[in-house]
Parts: C-alpha cells; structure tokens; sequence
C-alpha cells in the first residue's frame, strides 16, 4: 500500500456498529469483481447475525431486481440508465438511491474504468477541458438528460462545435485541419461519457467513429477492437483524437494521454493513479449501491448498517486490498453517509 493510499485510508471513519443486524440482507446486481462477497464476510465477523442471499449475475440487473422487489440491494458498476431511471419512477414515484461505495479503476482491466483522452504523439495539444471535449464529439442539442428528464439547461449551439485544430489554438499546419474523433460503441463506458461530457445527450459529431473494447464479449466476427484503433488509426492519424479506458491502450506507441480540466473551471489535471485515487480528475468513474428508498422514509437498519460498513474505513480498506477498483476519499465517503441519514 502507497504513502498515499495509506493516507487517503486514514482520513475515513471506522466502523461504529449502531444496531445488532439480525437478518437477510438481498443484494442483486453485480458482484463488483467478488467486492461485495468480500465485504459481506467481513461484515458478517462484526455482526454475526447478519445473513445475505445473493444473485450476482450482472450490472445490467441491478435496478431490474430494485424495480420487481426481488433485492434490497442493488450492486452496479455503471450508472443507471435512462429505461432503468424510467421503469423504476413508474413503478414508485421516485428515483432510486444511489450510493457511491468506491471509485473506478485506473489501469485495472474491467473495473469501471475512467476515461482517457489520447491524441496523436505529433500532436501539440496537452490540455484541454471538458467544455472543449464537448464541442469536439459532441453536437448541437436542444437538451441533455437528467435521470430521465429532457433538461433544456444542457443544450448547446452549433456555434460551440469544434471541428478543426485551430478552434482549439493550434497554428501553422494544424490550424485548418479536421479533427476526427473515435471512442467507444454504446455501451457503459460511452454512457459514462455521455453523462460527463455530453449533458448525457446522444448527438455526436458526425465523424465519430465507434469501437467495441478488445476482447470484449461484445465483439463479434470482426476483428477490429479499440487496441486496433490506437494502435493502428490514431497512433498513425496526427490529427485524430480519441476517448477510451488505459487498459485498452496499453504497450501503444505512437499516441499520448492530455490532461482535463472539469465543466466551468479548475485545474488541469494529468490521468494518473493520483488524481484517480484523490479524484481530482474529472472523469474519473463511480461504482454505487442503489436501494429503494423514498425521501425522507427510514432505511431497514440492517441496510443502513452494511452500508455504513462499507463506507467506513474498514469497508474501503477491503476495496484497496482487492485492487483493481479504488476506495474513496473521505469527503465522497461523508457525503454518501450522509445520503444514509
């Protein structure tokens, strides 16, 4: 474990049971790479009379499970979708709670990476924020999407485009030429990125172009993943930009990661195992437990104790021992608690 690690651990609170837990707990969802059958054994030697019933299939049943009253909890390593947001509301009246029990991975291949924005190592540009990350992929819209509202605060103009080099302050050779952009196909990775960059809207620049992540279950016949891209369109495309997750450019010369700076001001921050863990980069992800919980309505005790531990210090020192995924800073971890209240 890091200095740094070890620091950011100590700033967390340790677990204080409150209440005896007797009962099941049902968790549903995702198994965040075994994360949760890790923390419930830990859990369950602080309070023994705590049992869990468990089907951990998959992210994509998550809220499934929230909506049809099979789960009481529901482990995700993405955020919900605009049909999970909807088919929820209509089923209660409200949104689901989400809480935020650790942050994506770095490098680690699979953990609901953060995003990187790679270009060209001939490439001069080494900054950029996230409005300008908008105007690059993204297109004039007439809204963006908050859960599963048509929200007009996030529109945008064709006038904030940016489509060539130039637009961005590069000059001579650079300055009239096109940028063309490549990233994901849909999936929670690109969902992610809609959320962060886009207003959670789904107008691209007309030129984007889409890849599967390699060796992912989503590729089919074709043999052509996001490796290929970087390593065989970018790194060779000196005026081509492109979003994806570290894994995925791994052992690629020829291209080089830019540092973001987030919506409306702040630093430029450089993507590194640091601002990841700190999270000071701007698109660095979440993973989350989601329970049905209207406003104001009391959480079942024994629900309001596994999360405690989990965002305690002993919950996230089980994440930083996992790998993979890291835990979280301690403000995050506050506020989250007090999502609990």
């Amino acid at each position: 474990m890091t200095f740094l690690l070890a620091a950011l651990l100590g700033l967390l609170p340790a677990y204080k049971p409150q209440t005896a837990v007797q009962g099941t707990i049902r968790n549903f969802g995702s198994s965040l790479g075994g994360l949760v059958k890790s923390w419930e054994d830990a859990f369950a030697r602080v309070q023994p009379g705590a049992r869990f019933d468990d089907k951990l299939p998959t992210s994509d049943a998550a809220i499934p499970a929230l909506v049809t009253g099979v789960a009481d909890l529901a482990p995700d390593g993405g955020e919900a979708t605009l049909t999970e947001n909807l088919s929820f509301y209509e089923v209660y009246g409200y949104a689901p709670t989400a809480i935020t029990v650790a942050s994506g991975a770095f490098d680690a291949d699979g953990k609901s990476n953060g995003i990187v924005v790679f270009v060209n190592k001939d490439n001069p540009i080494s900054k950029l924020t996230v409005e300008q990350l908008d105007g690059i992929f993204g297109a004039e819209r007439t809204a963006g999407m908050r859960g599963f509202k048509w929200t007009p605060a996030d529109a945008r103009s064709a006038r904030e485009d940016i489509r060539t080099w130039g637009q961005l302050g590069l000059t001579g050779e650079w300055a009239d030429k096109p940028i063309q952009t490549y990233g994901h196909a849909p999936s929670g990775t690109a969902r992610f990125f809609q959320l962060a960059v886009l207003g959670n809207a789904d107008k691209w620049n007309p030129n984007f172009r889409e890849f599967v992540e390699t060796g992912s279950k989503m590729m089919g016949g074709q043999s052509v993943g996001l490796k290929h891209m970087l390593r065989d369109e970018l790194a060779n495309d000196r005026y081509g930009i492109a979003w994806t997750v570290l894994p995925q450019s791994a052992g690629i010369d020829g291209i080089k990661p830019v540092a973001i700076a987030p919506r409306g001001g702040g630093s430029y921050v450089f993507p590194s195992r640091e601002s990841f863990q700190n999270r000071s980069y701007p698109l660095t992800r979440s993973i989350y437990i989601f329970l049905n919980r209207k406003a104001g309505s009391p959480i079942d005790p024994k629900l309001k104790e596994f999360l405690s531990y989990i965002l305690s210090r002993d919950g996230q020192e089980i994440v930083a021992r996992e790998g993979g995924y890291l835990p979280l800073t301690a403000a995050v971890a506050r506020e989250q608690l007090q999502k609990l209240e």
